[in-house]
C-alpha cells in the first residue's frame, strides 16, 4: 500500500512538472506570435498592411514610429536587449548606413529574392526595397516644355538660371542622387554638377519637395527636383490648392538615352538580435508580395519593386520610364563623398 501511494505521488508530480513545462513552453510560443517594428514611415497605408498581415498570419505587429536617426540610436543604445525585430526606413542611403552600424542581419529568403530585384537590395542580404520612388524634374506646365528637358546634366545650362528649386544638400534623397552621379560620372564631374545647379537656383534651398512644386507654381522657378510620389500626394490631397498646383506640374524622367532615371527606395531589415526573427522574415516577404505592393502602389503613389505587380492608374499615366539599374547599396557607400562635395560647392 505504502509503495502505492508512493507511486501515486511520483506520478503526480510527473503530471504536475510535465503541464508546468507544458504551459511554459505554450507561453513561449505564444509571446513569439508577434514582430516588433521600428519604422520610420508614417503613411496610412502602411497601417492597413500591418493590420492585414496581422489578420493573415496571427502575428501581432507592435510598431514604434520615430524618424531614422532616433530609431538607429535607440538600436544602438539597446544593443543585444532591443526588442526590435525590423527595421523600415526610406532611401537606400539610410539603410546602408543602418548595415554599417551593424544593425542589421543577413538573412536568406526564397522568396525575397524573386520579388525584390538584386540592384534594389542588399547584396548580403542585410536590407530588401519594398517601394520605389522617382527623382524627377517638375516642371510649369505653363512655362516649360518637355522638348526643352533631357538630362539632370542639363540643367546647369544657362538657360535654367535663376530657375531651379532643390531641398537642401542635408537632405537624404538629394544626397543620394549626388552618391548616383559620383557613381555614374565620377567625383569630378559630379562636382562640377553640382556647382552648376547651385548656379541656376531660383533661390536658397528650403522646405520640402512638395514645397518646391508649390514655389515654382507659384513663379519662383520653373523647375524643381523631387520625388514622384509627392506629385500623387498633391493631385489627391484634401486641401484644394494643393490639388491645383498639382495639376499645374508636368513630370519629365531624365537620362532616358542613357542610364535612365534616379531612382531610390523604401526598405526593411531583420534587425540584428531579432526575438523573433521568423516572424520578422515572414513580415518583410509579406510586404514585398504582390497584393501588398498594389496597395503601395495605389494608395502612396509609389512604384512597386516587386516585377509582377502592375503600376496603379496614377503611376500609368506619367508614363513608363527606364529607371538607373545602379546597385542601391552604392548610394550608402558613396554618401560621405557626396555630403562632402555638396559641402565643398556650397549647396546649403
Amino acid at each position: 500500500m505504502r509503495k502505492y501511494l508512493i507511486a501515486l505521488v511520483h506520478l503526480g508530480c510527473f503530471l504536475f512538472t510535465s503541464c508546468t513545462f507544458n504551459s511554459s513552453k505554450e507561453k513561449v510560443q505564444e509571446t513569439q506570435q508577434e514582430v516588433n517594428v521600428y519604422t520610420h514611415r508614417h503613411y496610412a497605408p502602411d497601417k492597413e498592411l500591418f493590420a492585414q498581415f496581422e489578420k493573415e498570419s496571427g502575428i501581432k505587429v507592435n510598431v514604434v514610429n520615430a524618424s531614422a536617426d532616433e530609431l538607429m540610436l535607440k538600436m544602438e543604445n539597446e544593443g543585444a536587449q532591443s526588442p526590435a525585430d525590423v527595421l523600415i526606413t526610406v532611401d537606400a542611403g539610410r539603410l546602408q548606413r543602418a548595415k554599417e552600424k551593424m544593425l542589421l542581419q543577413a538573412v536568406t529568403s526564397e522568396v525575397l529574392t524573386s520579388n525584390v530585384p538584386s540592384h534594389l537590395r542588399d547584396k548580403d542580404g542585410h536590407w530588401f526595397g519594398l517601394t520605389k520612388r522617382s527623382r524627377v524634374i517638375a516642371y510649369a506646365k505653363d512655362r516649360v516644355t518637355k522638348d526643352q528637358l533631357s538630362t539632370y546634366e542639363a540643367l546647369t545650362e544657362d538657360q535654367w538660371l535663376g530657375k531651379i528649386l532643390v531641398r537642401s544638400s542635408g537632405n537624404i534623397y538629394n544626397q543620394s542622387l549626388m552618391a548616383s552621379m559620383i557613381a555614374n560620372l565620377g567625383e569630378e564631374a559630379a562636382a562640377q554638377w553640382a556647382a552648376g545647379i547651385l548656379k541656376n537656383m531660383a533661390r536658397s534651398p528650403k522646405g520640402s519637395d512638395r514645397d518646391q512644386m508649390k514655389a515654382v507654381v507659384a513663379g519662383v522657378g520653373d523647375l524643381a527636383i523631387v520625388n514622384t510620389y509627392y506629385v500623387g500626394k498633391l493631385l489627391t490631397s484634401p486641401d484644394s490648392l494643393e490639388r491645383a498646383v498639382g495639376q499645374q506640374i508636368g513630370i519629365f524622367f531624365p537620362n532616358q538615352e542613357g542610364r535612365g532615371t534616379h531612382i531610390n527606395v523604401s526598405g526593411a531589415g531583420v534587425a540584428k538580435y531579432a526575438p523573433n526573427k521568423a516572424n520578422a522574415i515572414k513580415f518583410i516577404e509579406f510586404l514585398s508580395s504582390e497584393a501588398a505592393q498594389e496597395i503601395f502602389s495605389s494608395s502612396n503613389f509609389e512604384y512597386p519593386v516587386n516585377p509582377k505587380v502592375k503600376m496603379s492608374p496614377l503611376l500609368q499615366s506619367w508614363g513608363t520610364f527606364t529607371e538607373d539599374q545602379l546597385s542601391l547599396s552604392t548610394l550608402g557607400a558613396l554618401n560621405k563623398s557626396a555630403v562632402l562635395l555638396f559641402d565643398q560647392v556650397g549647396w546649403k
